[in-house]
């Protein structure tokens, strides 16, 4: 291609490595020195009208351009910025010294309609040579390139003359590129745009121009093709596509990811201590590690810190390194502080060389309606996003923990995860204490501009997905899920469209499994709306007739099951039996039930005893599996509705010569998969379950011994460690022995003291009416002794 003149001395190319301490040290110095009357920056031009935003006092580092398309906010990507950046250094410099700044890379416009969705956070390299800084390692004898820039770049302060490390940067590589590298096509089209935005600001009249772009980019901007040239190849971009922008925060480890909307950078939080840090870096390094290391009860003296800091150096000497880099750093770190412990460095390296730096970004920069109302939410209920994790342990009697509460079950119904419920350190059994995990991720901010469609308040765009989700659910249990989270949310508006949805769903689905699948999430729906305060009529009507459906269909759906099918089965009993005992009122066999046949409780209850009696007829595929039969007879005992004896007379059939092996197998496992502490109290049963095992054949012992080892792994350590002792002590069929001796007579003086604590303890009356014995200490004195347990 013809050449054209040499652009002018004027216009001076300061070639950078994105997110590089040094480099921004460079460029800072460069323009002091050059004092330009315009600075052109490597970036989307669409973000010119921001650039002022990085004079304000409220617009913290690390933050990131956002660029979205209009019609389809999915497709965006984020241009990061951390203080370190170049790029950033260059902005703030235009900005306090009130120059012109322009990004002049390809417009997003182009790049978000016609490339897969990610950051175009541009690499120094191109599609021909990954790694341009590794070639010229290579070249310098080098076999670690991150640690030869360092050395060369990073580590060093500007000189005298703030220009020459650019020209010596130009240089190489332009020697790269005149040796064969290949220069792949979309850098073909951003170098032809950023040569069409230089020659524009010259036609501007500007005199001192500034470009701070990636160093590969500098040999195709020090010497210009014709205009033509560069029209030709523009013509060949896609359509544009309509798109926004804004900034929005960002964070130090977001930058240190590789994928997605990261940059790569391995060690921002390392690489914003070098550039903020004046003096020697090394030694307020190692302050802060034993800092970090000491808040975590390591024991880290002064003395370990000067250690360190003499390591570091003398490592460095030994390596040929002019100063102590990150590896020398951390080695000195992992041998003097962390005792040779990898554990505790690895505490080091993700607080202090990634870090938790979490951006900010002014109220004046746009934002969508939906992200105002957020963060005044956020505000409002002191809910500060933060990057790293903590939990937050919510009182729903609280009013402003239940806004906390609904704010982040609206969000969630957004596809916002800010928050995961979680597991609370506080035993509660109640449905007023919730427990959340937040942790605030960039991408929300992408996420809040898909969700803006539905609405311009959280509160509304929860209210339109929710309205969306259940006209398009596919699923019975997909909408009981919904239910429940509209309750969590408080969206009341919402609530009667779902309902609707959900009643004529229930009305038509005859599948027992969804209708099994479905019926948990609407008795915890019923919970929550009580502590909620929500009208749940509708609500209770709906889940009363699945049960009733479930109670009628469950005998039949049960039969012909596989392995797979019935482990699924059972867990859905087990849930719509606690489902079932929340929704009565009452547990299944309680007081108030015992004579009723006409609850809903009772009604289960004859289900299970239906699915109790179907015996395997013809083999596993025209009967119940004995998983089933084995858990329905175990409900029906935990709850009263069959004794022992009964339990007892069953588990003997099962277990019988007649029954086969793995079929005998499952109805075990499922009898005690409720737990084992049954076999410890009735010699009977662990009898005939030994007598049992000790008679199965041994052809098909092998292939029943997975599912025995997986019934008693089940069990609590304790149980399982008693029912051997019992069974070794043998014979089963007798009461354990009891020791001989004083010991064995119940003190009951002594056990009288103890009532009182004990009572505190459990919560019972410290007193009350005598026993049928004419004892005093009221119910827990009616609790029978052990020994009257045995001889019964």
């Amino acid at each position: 291609m013809s050449a054209e003149v040499t652009p002018p001395a004027e216009v001076t190319l300061l070639g950078v490595r994105h997110h590089g301490p040094g480099s921004a040290r460079a460029v800072g110095a460069a323009l002091e020195q050059l004092r330009p009357d315009v600075v052109l920056i490597e970036g989307p031009p669409e973000a010119d009208g921001l650039t002022g935003l990085a004079a304000d006092q409220d617009m913290v580092p690390p933050v990131a351009l956002l660029a979205h398309a209009v019609d389809d906010p999915a497709r965006a990507a984020f241009w990061p910025f951390a203080a370190f950046s170049p790029e950033w250094v260059a902005l703030r410099h235009a900005a306090e010294a009130g120059v012109p700044v322009r990004f002049i890379d390809l417009p997003a416009a182009y790049s978000l309609g016609a490339e897969p969705v990610g950051g175009p956070d541009a690499d120094d390299g191109a599609a021909g040579l990954s790694d341009p800084i590794g070639a010229l390692a290579e070249a310098a004898g080098h076999d670690d390139a991150e640690r030869w820039w360092e050395d060369v770049v990073e580590h060093r302060a500007p000189g005298a003359d703030a220009l020459a490390p650019f020209a010596a940067v130009a240089e190489a590589m332009t020697a790269l590129r005149e040796g064969g590298a290949a220069v792949g096509r979309r850098d073909e089209l951003r170098e032809a745009y950023m040569r069409r935005q230089v020659r524009a600001a010259r036609q501007a009249g500007h005199r001192r121009i500034a470009v701070v772009c990636g160093a590969w980019h500098v040999p195709a901007l020090a010497v210009m093709p014709t205009v033509a040239h560069d029209r030709a190849l523009l013509a060949t971009l896609p359509k544009k596509v309509r798109t926004e922008i804004t900034w929005v925060p960002w964070t130090h480890r977001r930058l240190s990811q590789h994928t997605g909307y990261g940059a790569g950078i391995a060690s921002p939080g390392w690489y914003h201590h070098l550039f903020s840090t004046e003096g020697d870096p090394l030694a307020r390094w190692m302050t802060r590690a034993a800092a970090l290391l000491r808040e975590e009860d390591h024991p880290v003296s002064s003395a370990h810190v000067i250690e360190a800091v003499r390591l570091a150096g003398t490592l460095a000497v030994m390596r040929g390194r002019p100063l102590a880099g990150l590896t020398e750093t951390l080695d000195a770190v992992r041998s003097v502080m962390c005792d040779g412990s990898d554990v505790a460095l690895a505490l080091v390296h993700d607080r202090l060389v990634i870090g938790d730096a979490l951006g900010e970004v002014p109220d004046t920069a746009p934002a969508v309606p939906l992200q105002r109302d957020l963060a005044r939410l956020q505000r409002s209920l002191r809910l500060r996003p933060e990057p790293q994790a903590r939990d937050l342990d919510l009182d729903l009697r609280k009013e402003n923990d239940a806004a906390r509460s609904r704010l982040l079950h609206r969000l969630r119904l957004l596809g916002i995860g800010w928050g995961t419920p979680s597991r609370s350190a506080v035993n509660s059994t109640g449905t007023f204490r919730e427990s959340w995990r937040l942790q605030w991720e960039p991408e929300f901010a992408v996420r809040i501009v898909e969700a803006a469609q539905w609405g311009t308040t959280v509160e509304d765009a929860a209210t339109g997905r929710a309205v969306e989700r259940a006209a398009r659910a596919g699923e019975l249990g997909e909408l009981t899920g919904l239910v429940e989270q509209c309750l969590l949310a408080g969206l009341a508006t919402a609530l009667p469209a779902v309902m609707r949805v959900l009643a004529d769903r229930a009305a038509l689905d005859a599948d027992v499994a969804q209708l099994a699948t479905a019926l948990p999430a609407l008795v915890r729906a019923l919970r929550y709306g009580d502590v909620r305060g929500t009208d749940s009529a509708a609500l209770e009507q709906v889940a009363r007739g699945l049960a009733e459906r479930i109670c009628v269909g469950l005998p039949p759906a049960c039969t012909g099951l596989d392995t797979e099918g019935a482990a699924a089965m059972r867990r859905r009993v087990d849930e719509v039996h606690a489902a079932v005992g929340l929704l009565d009122g009452d547990r299944p066999g309680s007081a108030a039930d015992a004579g009723a046949d006409d609850t809903l409780a009772a009604r289960w209850a004859a289900a299970l005893a239906s699915l109790a009696r179907r015996e395997p007829a013809g083999g596993p595929a025209t009967g119940v599996p004995g998983l089933l039969r084995g858990r329905a007879v175990r409900l029906l005992l935990d709850d009263g509705r069959l004794d022992s004896a009964e339990a007892g007379r069953r588990m003997g059939l099962v277990l019988s010569a007649a029954s086969a092996p793995a079929d005998a197998a499952g109805w075990v496992e499922g009898f005690l998969s409720g737990g084992g502490a049954l076999l410890l109290h009735d010699a009977r049963l662990l009898g005939l379950l030994d007598e049992w095992l000790a008679g199965v054949p041994g052809e098909v012992f092998t292939d029943v011994l997975p599912l025995l080892r997986r019934t008693f792994s089940g069990l609590e350590a304790g149980v399982r460690r008693t029912v051997g002792e019992r069974v070794a002590a043998g014979p089963l069929g007798a009461p354990a022995p009891v020791a001989a001796g004083p010991a064995a007579e119940l003190d009951e003086e002594r056990a009288d003291a103890a009532l009182a604590t004990v009572s505190l303890l459990l919560g019972l009356p410290a007193s009350g009416p005598p026993d049928c014995a004419g004892h005093q200490g009221g119910p827990l004195r009616r609790i029978p002794r052990q020994a009257d347990r045995r001889s019964a």
